[in-house]
């Protein structure tokens, strides 16, 4: 048997050490003398975006291939934690575009997905995820978003709440149930573009804390997806004028 321990989570390597500090560096230089103002006006300095892309944060888990970090999602966990040392905002952000929506392309977006958004999410690009609704908080499968076969196309109609990142993100992973007799097997996520006819964002009430962290209302006035042929692999499914279904059935 060998003697070998899997260290705890609280002892990093020297890597990762590194990482971490180099990160709450940043976050004390660039992000701290723009808290109080953030928090004030709730919303996120744009200035600050571009600077989170160049630190390579916004991409942690993208493979270098895509121009990512080709890291892994515990260096996302050590981001998120050294940046909300100085603003737990900021971390939400970076936090939701790497465990949430970037981790979802990464494992189950087929090459053509990885390829279309990836690249963007890594260089420039904020993603949402777009689950909770009213009625469907910590019960997820509740939602009520559909997805209705019209003729060779799909029409989503529904209304998303709390949605982190949505005035600064340009994607959004909306869930939608495609089958609602499946129960969870039935739902799916359409990635749909800001812009795109149909889809709209709105803002919510003034919030205690998290200020900067901007969370809105997004909703599905209709959107139409044409379909592909069935697959019981991922598959696409464009819209117009851009749009795509990821679905395991």
């Amino acid at each position: 048997m060998s003697d070998a321990t899997t260290p705890a989570l609280t002892q990093l390597n020297d890597e990762e050490l590194l990482f971490k500090q180099s990160v709450y560096e940043f976050a004390d230089r660039e992000v701290r003398p723009l808290v109080r103002e953030m928090d004030e006006h709730a919303k996120m300095d744009k200035a600050l975006l571009p600077k989170l892309f160049e630190l390579g944060i916004m991409g942690i888990e993208i493979p270098e291939q895509y121009g990512g970090a080709g890291a892994t999602l515990f260096h996302s966990v050590l981001a998120v934690e050294a940046l909300s040392r100085v603003d737990p905002s900021v971390g939400v952000m970076v936090d939701v575009q790497n465990t949430l929506v970037i981790n979802a392309f990464v494992r189950w977006a087929n090459a053509d997905l990885r390829q279309r958004y990836l690249t963007r999410l890594a260089t420039d690009t904020i993603g949402a995820f777009c689950l909770s609704e009213a009625g469907s908080g910590s019960d997820a499968f509740a939602l009520t978003t559909r997805a209705v076969e019209d003729g060779d196309a799909y029409r989503i109609t529904g209304r998303k709440l709390w949605i982190t990142n949505g005035n600064e993100a340009d994607i959004f992973l909306v869930l939608a149930t495609v089958n609602p007799e499946a129960g969870y097997k039935g739902i799916t996520a359409f990635v749909v573009e800001r812009g795109t006819p149909g889809f709209t964002t709105q803002n919510i009430e003034r919030k205690m804390s998290l200020r900067a962290s901007a969370i809105v209302i997004t909703v599905c006035g209709g959107l139409s997806f044409s379909s592909s042929s069935s697959s019981r692999s991922i598959r696409s499914i464009t819209t117009r004028p851009s749009g795509y279904m990821l679905t395991q059935t």
